[in-house]
């Protein structure tokens, strides 16, 4: 086992996303998972019930209990809920992991369309919380909200991607599965340009969780000391193998196989 990761995000009762996507992700993976709760959630594959958020001093404390003890090689960051919290979690962070490695996945809506992040709390977080990112992964409806202009295609993507680098993240993984289409593209988007990862898209509806999980991979590999690019290579493998073998739980979008293998020496771009 290689590769401290510190998630801090919210926990999903259902099992398929958040904290419980993130330790699976990071376990299967052979990576270490320490974690941060930020919010419980009362969820299941049909929709969000209930949410509880965690008092901000608490979460702090949690961030310096690990990291003053274990450690972590890589932060990842997920559903953080308001604008107290992501001050909380940025002054933390600052206080006790300067200098670490964050992925950042910029969590503003559920599956099943309950908003996990307020509304005023979105300027918040790209002026506060994005400078510190090594990496932020949105799907198109959060770089919309990210960067304030519409995305209808790749096209659309890669103008998106750009104005997200401009707003000081030195990497964005743009995710595309919210386009029509039978392929589905994500961009890798940095400073030195950007690269199109295309794949068939995988008919289903258990893909619950698929960002948690895709941000909680990426943040493994380079905890484990992978390039970036090699990490986002295996994490969108493992992803895709997960949804493959999906168990089918659930009457909506139902959650992925976390524990799939898969060859790494297989991959392909």
């Amino acid at each position: 086992m290689r590769g401290r990761v510190l998630v801090v995000a919210g926990s999903d009762s259902g099992g398929g996303a958040g904290i419980q996507a993130d330790i699976k992700t990071i376990t299967a993976l052979g990576g270490f998972a320490a974690t941060a709760l930020t919010a419980l959630t009362a969820q299941n594959t049909l929709g969000v019930y209930g949410m509880h958020p965690v008092p901000v001093a608490f979460i702090r404390q949690q961030i310096q209990v690990v990291m003053e003890d274990i450690g972590a090689d890589v932060i990842k960051t997920g559903m953080l809920g308001d604008v107290a919290t992501i001050e909380a979690v940025c002054a933390a962070l600052s206080d006790y992991a300067p200098g670490v490695p964050l992925v950042l996945d910029p969590v503003m809506v559920a599956k099943g369309g309950h908003a996990l992040l307020a509304d005023d709390a979105v300027g918040v977080l790209r002026s506060r919380l994005l400078p510190l990112a090594r990496v932020i992964t949105p799907n198109l409806p959060e770089a919309e909200a990210l960067s304030g202009m519409s995305i209808a295609s790749v096209a659309d993507m890669r103008v998106a991607a750009s104005v997200l680098l401009s707003l000081g993240v030195p990497a964005v993984l743009l995710k595309g599965g919210h386009l029509p289409g039978d392929q589905l593209t994500d961009l890798l988007a940095t400073s030195e340009g950007i690269e199109a990862f295309t794949g068939t898209r995988i008919a289903t509806r258990h893909t619950h969780g698929t960002g948690c999980t895709t941000a909680s991979a990426v943040a493994t590999g380079l905890a484990q000391g992978m390039s970036l690019r090699d990490a986002v290579i295996r994490a969108r493998a493992y992803v895709r193998a997960a949804i493959a073998s999906a168990p089918g739980f659930g009457e909506g979008h139902g959650p992925l196989n976390h524990a799939v293998t898969f060859d790494p020496s297989r991959l392909e771009v």
